[in-house]
C-alpha cells in the first residue's frame, strides 16, 4: 500500500495573521486570499498544469486547529486510500485521532507524531 505520496498543505499559526498575511502578499507575491490561505497550482517542468494543488494558510495563534497537537504549524499530505491506511497506522501503534471527515474536499484523517505535532492525512475527491 502506498502511504504519502504529496504535501497537500501547509499551515501555520502567528501571533498576528492578519499582518503576516499582509508581510507575505508584499514581500513574497504569494496571492493570500480572503480565506487566509492560497492554492498553488501543480504544473510539470513545462510550466503545463497537472492535478493537484498545494495550500498555504495562516492561522491566529489562539485558534486550536492543530489540537491536541502542539505545534504551531501542521503540514497535510496527499494520500491515496485513507482509511485503510489510518487502519495500518492504528496497528502499527500510532496515536490515531478517532475523528475523520469526508467533505467536497475530500477525506482527512489525523495522526499525532511522536514529538506532539498534528499530521494531517488528505485523500482528495474523486477527479480532483
Amino acid at each position: 500500500m502506498k502511504r504519502v505520496t504529496g504535501i497537500g498543505g501547509i499551515f501555520f499559526q502567528a501571533k498576528d495573521p492578519v499582518a503576516l498575511r499582509a508581510w507575505y502578499k508584499r514581500h513574497l507575491g504569494i496571492d493570500v486570499q480572503e480565506w487566509g490561505g492560497t492554492a498553488f497550482a501543480w504544473t510539470d517542468g513545462a510550466g503545463n498544469p497537472v492535478r493537484g494543488t498545494t495550500i498555504w494558510s495562516i492561522a491566529a495563534a489562539d485558534s486550536d486547529t492543530f489540537a491536541p497537537g502542539r505545534s504551531p504549524f501542521m503540514v497535510n499530505y496527499w494520500v491515496t486510500e485513507l482509511e485503510p491506511l489510518l487502519q495500518v497506522l492504528k496497528e502499527e501503534g500510532c496515536q490515531v485521532l478517532d475523528k475523520a471527515e469526508d467533505s467536497e474536499f475530500g477525506k482527512f484523517g489525523w495522526v499525532i507524531d511522536p514529538e506532539g505535532n498534528k499530521v494531517e492525512l488528505w485523500e482528495p475527491p474523486s477527479g480532483g
